[in-house]
């Protein structure tokens, strides 16, 4: 398949140097034209902001931040202050061009750029083309995700069917009638409409597929290929468009061009190493929603190497779960936040992993810490840490480095709800 432009096949060293030289410019945006990130970044030297270590010591914020912020502006302004877009006589300048909600609820603003949430990269590498009639299964109804693979798709050339959700029946009708070649929407919906063409003796004249907002195990991506269907997944949020795609090489997912994506561990803003599962920041080049550094809440990791069809950006593993392991112990919240202020006492420890077990109402806590240099000295010092930062006692254990697992969990809830 071929690539969508030369972005994808530019030497990694270009591509960073691109990115670093836009960072400053959108860090300044942000500051300048919204309310939020001049808050947020309240000092900061946007022009110093030039590198990722630079950015690393920016705050990450997070989608509960950003709810927080929108519900206690609803009158003035819906978005938070994140935006620097609005409509007339609301926010500071006009070019909104539709306005979603998101379970939150949550308000994204969607600006008149054309393909906004850049998803013509994703359906380009999925073997969408000019000409092509795609059948768009995301909901229109209040949330974005329609949008997204509509706005993607008219990039590319294609006419889309806007079929939503639901209406099995009505769908396979349209779909029967018109022929489409194309289908965006969930990978369960697909396979519904296959099912129940099947059952009807008839075979969907769709051969290629763009798949999102739920997991598409390789069983049953293998499933759709035998049905003649080639699909393919990415990854997009509704804050902040896509974020990564995946290609015939079946290798991970390439990250999209219009982004700066770091991997940090779950409760702080720190990266970690290449290979490590951790979670998942976007900072956005989108002059309208700059995102500076924003959760996603997504556990992924950077796989090593580039994909085989060329293109050169990082790939990640995927979706890998969720960051937030916020876990009430004895009726206490303990967050990942506060295992990464334990261990920066530390600097002997290197990673932690807090495992609660027991039944519960008899919840025991273990922190188990990677050090080189273990001693009975030292667990009773990280033990009066625990105390002090989550107010509850636990028990720690020294392993060696390395030896936890790679999986992102800071937070492991072992305890047996029986």
């Amino acid at each position: 398949m071929k690539h969508y432009d030369a972005l994808e096949t530019r030497s990694p060293q270009e591509r960073e140097a691109a990115l670093m030289a836009a960072l400053p410019a959108q860090i300044a945006n942000a500051q300048k034209n919204s309310a939020a990130f001049a808050d947020i970044l309240q000092g900061v030297d946007a022009s110093s902001v030039n590198s990722r270590t630079a950015l690393a010591r920016l705050p990450v914020t997070r989608k509960y931040e950003l709810l927080a912020r929108q519900q206690a502006q609803r009158a003035t302004d819906p978005f938070g202050g994140f935006a620097t877009i609005g409509w007339k006589g609301l926010l500071r300048s006009s070019g909104t061009r539709r306005v979603y909600q998101s379970p939150g609820p949550i308000y994204e603003p969607e600006g008149a750029a054309t393909d906004y949430w850049r998803a013509a990269r994703a359906m380009a590498a999925a073997g969408f083309e000019a000409g092509d009639l795609v059948h768009n299964c995301f909901s229109y109804h209040l949330t974005p995700g329609a949008w997204i693979m509509e706005s993607g798709a008219h990039a590319l050339g294609c006419t889309v069917i806007p079929g939503g959700v639901g209406n099995t029946e009505q769908q396979l009708a349209a779909i029967t009638d018109l022929r489409p070649v194309g289908y965006s929407g969930t990978p369960s919906f697909l396979k519904i409409l296959i099912e129940k063409a099947a059952e009807a003796g008839q075979k969907l004249s769709i051969t290629k597929a763009l798949v999102s907002g739920e997991a598409c195990p390789p069983s049953l991506r293998d499933w759709f290929t035998a049905q003649g269907v080639a699909a393919y997944q990415c990854y997009a949020t509704a804050d902040v468009g896509l974020i990564a795609y995946e290609t015939a090489a079946r290798e991970g997912l390439v990250l999209d061009e219009g982004v700066i994506v770091e991997i940090v561990r779950p409760g702080t803003g720190d990266p970690v190493l290449e290979g490590e599962v951790g979670e998942v920041v976007v900072t956005v080049l989108n002059p309208d929603y700059p995102l500076v550094r924003f959760g996603t809440g997504d556990l992924s990791a950077v796989l090593p190497g580039t994909c085989p069809t060329g293109r050169t950006h990082t790939r990640i593993k995927g979706w890998m779960g969720r960051a937030d392991q916020t876990t009430k112990v004895r009726g206490m919240f303990v967050h990942p936040g506060q295992i990464a202020e334990i261990v920066k006492r530390f600097p002997e420890i290197s990673k932690a992993r807090l495992v609660v077990s027991g039944e519960m109402a008899n919840d025991q806590m273990d922190l188990q810490v990677e050090t080189a240099s273990p001693s009975e000295a030292l667990q009773l010092k990280v033990a009066e840490a625990v105390r002090d930062v989550t107010k509850l006692r636990g028990h720690v254990q020294c392993v060696a480095p390395g030896s936890l697992p790679n999986d992102g969990k800071v937070i492991e809830d072992a305890r047996s709800y029986k």
